[in-house]
């Protein structure tokens, strides 16, 4: 985590306070089951809530010697505590309280997540909604296709980040589970009870069978879907850099007054957010791939995944969130020019609507590859042209192409419109009625 792509919500539950206070929590919700179940005092149970208390420095002080962090905490726990502290942990070991704390902290940090994806949800809505019938060309491999609007292009941006949306929840899910099970799961030296009483208090649900760590497939899951929404966030990104290309600028992101785009060139106005964006996605999608890796972990219990969740957990979520706020953003503010999508839809010289043409001519009774071969024909002159032919004007000069369609059917064919005619069945299945 670095503070210039970090925003201070997310951090906050990665800061060694937040951690500490987990731990705490957890132990004093174990040290209240264990006390209904007769195991310990109720009022050592009462005490470690009362009295409790932990002091950071003074952990790291500890651990510096026994070379243990959840032991240096519980040290500097019983310092608060008293005598009553004896009673602290009875049964569980170190697992029990790191695998749920780190499961509450990625609970917390798919919800920021998912408020994130809301936020961004509404404002591509907001932009969809204003650009609905927007004209603008659609492109495949990079190259003028038929005409789309902007709208459309939007409309598939939201229901994409909604799919987003769906798997950070069944994310979220799956990782919300609580381990207090003991040394390798066995419940040998502490009721499962305890494990069902701290799961329900940290908003969890007990892990059906948990050896001494709770299973990280749980975990390659909930990275791999941070991963798959950076893609996505990147996917956006990407459309709205080549949007802004100076050979076709129809869109940009904001440049606020003052704003600089070059240190060489005074001129320039750079997509840099977009492009930060899109490296921000390559690192989350990085941090997939040793999620994935700490699956295969040693027997019951290795700690080989350990120092793996303690760099990925903060910097994958930090960096998701920001991203997603970033985009959000961009999207906001995002300058759209309708002009020069115009100027880009007439520049090829009406190739756009080569199918339409295509098409008619078959309807017409012309095979489909004579009408691919009249069509490409008169449009081959036109792209050679660089656009300064019309392709409407080449069919109505070719004898073999108005035999079949009259120049008024021709015309017909090159209607702008004709490709927005189910624009509102789209935006009714992405956005409903």
């Amino acid at each position: 985590m670095i503070p210039r792509y970090s925003r201070p919500e997310m951090t906050m539950i990665w800061e060694p306070e937040t951690r500490f206070q987990i731990w705490f929590e957890i132990e004093a919700h174990a040290m209240d089951a264990l006390a209904e179940l007769g195991v310990v005092p109720k009022d050592a149970a009462k005490a470690v809530w009362e009295r409790g208390g932990f002091d950071v420095a003074r952990i790291d002080e500890i651990e510096r010697e026994v070379k243990h962090d959840v032991i240096a905490f519980l040290t500097s726990l019983a310092e608060h505590v008293g005598d009553e502290a004896r009673f602290v942990h009875q049964g569980m070991t170190s697992s029990d309280v790191l695998d749920t704390c780190l499961n509450v902290q990625l609970v917390r940090a798919a919800d920021l997540i998912i408020a994130d994806l809301d936020a961004l949800l509404a404002a591509i809505k907001r932009r969809a909604l204003e650009h609905k019938m927007t004209p603008t060309m659609g492109r495949s491999h990079g190259i003028h296709a038929e005409p789309t609007t902007f709208g459309l292009k939007l409309a598939q941006a939201y229901a994409e980040f909604e799919r987003c949306r769906a798997r950070m929840v069944a994310a979220r899910e799956e990782v919300a589970t609580c381990a207090i099970s003991g040394a390798v799961g066995t419940f040998a030296n502490i009721d499962p009870r305890v494990e069902e009483h701290v799961a329900k208090a940290m908003g969890l649900t007990a892990e059906p069978v948990s050896t001494q760590v709770i299973p990280r497939d749980r975990h390659a899951m909930y990275f791999a879907t941070l991963g798959v929404v950076a893609s996505s966030v990147e996917r956006l990104a990407v459309e709205i850099r080549h949007l802004q290309r100076t050979e076709v600028l129809e869109a940009e992101e904001y440049f606020s007054p003052g704003q600089k785009g070059s240190s060489a060139m005074p001129h320039k106005r750079n997509p840099v957010l977009t492009e930060n964006l899109t490296g921000l996605a390559r690192l989350v999608r990085g941090y997939s791939i040793p999620a994935m890796e700490n699956v295969a972990l040693w027997h019951e219990r290795d700690i080989s995944h350990s120092s793996v969740e303690r760099m990925i957990g903060p910097d994958a979520t930090v960096t998701l969130d920001f991203a997603l706020v970033r985009l959000t953003g961009v999207v906001d503010k995002l300058l759209i020019y309708p002009e020069r999508m115009q100027k880009n839809l007439d520049k090829m010289g009406g190739l756009i609507h080569s199918q339409r043409v295509l098409l008619a001519l078959t309807q017409a009774g012309v095979s489909r590859e004579d009408s691919y071969r009249l069509v490409q024909r008169n449009a081959m002159k036109v792209w050679d042209s660089d656009g300064q032919l019309q392709l409407l004007d080449l069919l109505k000069a070719d004898p073999d192409v108005t035999a079949r369609l009259s120049n008024a059917e021709l015309e017909g064919l090159f209607d702008l419109g004709y490709h927005f005619k189910h624009v509102d069945t789209v935006f009714r299945r992405v956005f409903g009625e």
